[in-house]
């Protein structure tokens, strides 16, 4: 079948122009920039599925050549002269779940990016891999349901390159998890990169020609066959609803009223008409499993269990947390946990710990504004036997600067106040305006002289959040505007004007 059947109707002067300045293109005859010149003087604006046919009947093209530049060439021609905007679909549309898809790889691509530049810790990277693994079903539904469905259109060339390219990727990020298991971190580090590159290469040839192609020639029932064994194969990342089996909702009572209000409360104060939590033996008391909960995460320290087993078990999910974390860590060994550097350290205590030749140990991070205090203990049970490890860390920046006695109530909290009318007061080098700020300008002088903009940098880009730990005191004392353009990806130029907006208020 020819896929010009299944295509809106188009010009064939117009397309025998395409295909021949691709072709002299490819052939290497004319430049990329004659080649634009005259695509757009002789053709002007061109729609997605106008490149699928040329790349569909370029058959001068032999397959041993490298099918992945052939591409990349034709995508850097038709760039600016292309139509590439989103559709507006429902979001439980295929095209548009492979869209989602996208966004979620760009998120997985940004944190690649983000840590790349820090020491190797196994735990991270396993969190982002773990996560990335699900690329496998953005693959297989691409490869089983919209190729197989676009071939039997004649759209099959694309698709074969394109099933390549798939493969191509996929095997990237097995190797790197591979040199991640092997502890070769220099050359896993190395091929990031590469995988960065590959991906947004992969996104680009989608979202270019092979989705907006694949909505000019399949019809509303195609697409309707593909949702159903889409669902068999499963979506990455994404939740998807199903159109046909939404049940009705129930009718709900009407508990809104004042009255019905204040007869739920008083039932439930004295347990009436409502089943009563489960509590749980504790040491000295009982609790139920929801107070455990909120107790760990109001507690003014953060705090990590590591079993006999060495196996990360838990850690208290608080707000003031001095090092992040996340649940990927659950269940796995501890020794991943620190960048290689360190791992000896870890072995060390966790040797001593078991054999009983000690009980704690303690670490502190003292820098300029901020203190970390770091303790571990030995966790036995009553005959003594090994049962793990406490970690048990704090910011005691506040602490430490505490001086005299506070006997009496004080709900202001002044002493905190104190603290930061001080670090506010520090003296400033020089005077800084939003006309003299440029990329070497320091972070450190920027939140001296302008406090408030420390708490609205995450509304400039989400990362900035990170500004508001305790260990960012640190950061920030060396960090520039450059750094952290960099480092969030954020436009250098973009990032300064809005901090210049944001001070100029």
């Amino acid at each position: 079948m020819e896929m010009e059947n299944y295509l809106p109707k188009t010009d064939n002067k117009r397309l025998e122009i395409i295909f021949e300045i691709s072709n002299r293109y490819n052939r290497r005859e004319i430049t990329e920039e004659e080649a634009k010149e005259e695509l757009l003087n002789k053709a002007g604006k061109i729609k997605p599925y106008e490149i699928a046919l040329a790349e569909q009947q370029l058959k001068h093209i032999d397959d041993d050549e490298c099918q992945k530049e052939d591409i990349q060439r034709m995508l850097n021609l038709f760039k600016g002269i292309m139509d590439t905007d989103r559709p507006d679909l429902d979001k439980n549309h295929p095209i548009m779940c492979y869209y989602r898809e996208n966004d979620v790889i760009r998120e997985i691509i940004s944190s690649i990016e983000d840590l790349v530049q820090y020491p190797v810790i196994k735990n991270q990277w396993y969190e982002i891999y773990d996560k990335l693994d699900e690329i496998k079903k953005h693959f297989s539904r691409k490869q089983n349901q919209l190729y197989a469905t676009l071939e039997k259109k004649g759209f099959d060339r694309p698709t074969t390159t394109m099933w390549t390219l798939d493969d191509f990727v996929r095997d990237e990020i097995k190797e790197a998890r591979d040199l991640l298991d092997e502890n070769q971190e220099e050359e896993f580090i190395k091929l990031q990169n590469t995988i960065i590159e590959d991906l947004k290469d992969l996104l680009q040839k989608e979202e270019s020609v092979l989705y907006p192609t694949a909505l000019s020639m399949l019809s509303g029932e195609d697409f309707k066959q593909m949702a159903e064994g889409d669902k068999e194969i499963g979506f990455a990342w994404i939740e998807v609803e199903s159109s046909t089996n939404k049940q009705p909702e129930k009718e709900e009572k009407n508990l809104d009223s004042p009255f019905a209000k204040d007869l739920a409360s008083l039932l439930s104060k004295y347990n009436i008409g409502s089943e009563k939590p489960e509590e749980l033996d504790v040491a000295t008391g009982k609790l139920s499993l929801e107070q455990i909960n909120l107790i760990f995460k109001h507690l003014p320290v953060d705090l990590s269990y590591v079993d006999e087993n060495e196996l990360v078990r838990f850690y208290s999910d608080t707000k003031h947390r001095v090092f992040p974390r996340s649940k990927n860590v659950i269940g796995r060994n501890v020794k991943n946990c620190h960048p290689r550097a360190s791992v000896h350290i870890v072995e060390e205590i966790l040797k001593k710990f078991r054999s009983g030749e000690e009980d704690t140990v303690e670490f502190w991070i003292n820098k300029e504004d901020v203190f970390i205090y770091i303790h571990y203990t030995a966790v036995r049970d009553e005959e003594g036997r090994f049962k793990g490890v406490l970690e048990m860390m704090q910011d005691a920046s506040h602490i430490r600067k505490l001086e005299g006695s506070q006997t009496l109530l004080n709900w202001g909290g002044d002493s905190h106040k104190n603290v930061k009318k001080d670090e506010e007061n520090t003296e400033i080098s020089g005077n800084l305006s939003a006309d003299t700020i440029n990329e070497n300008t320091k972070l450190k002088e920027l939140f001296q002289q302008y406090p408030k903009l420390r708490e609205e940098m995450e509304d400039i880009h989400p990362a900035f959040s990170k500004l508001k730990t305790p260990l960012a005191r640190i950061m920030v004392q060396k960090a520039d505007i450059k750094m952290m353009s960099k480092n969030t990806g954020m436009d250098l130029q973009e990032l300064i004007a809005e901090i210049k907006k944001k001070i100029s208020r």
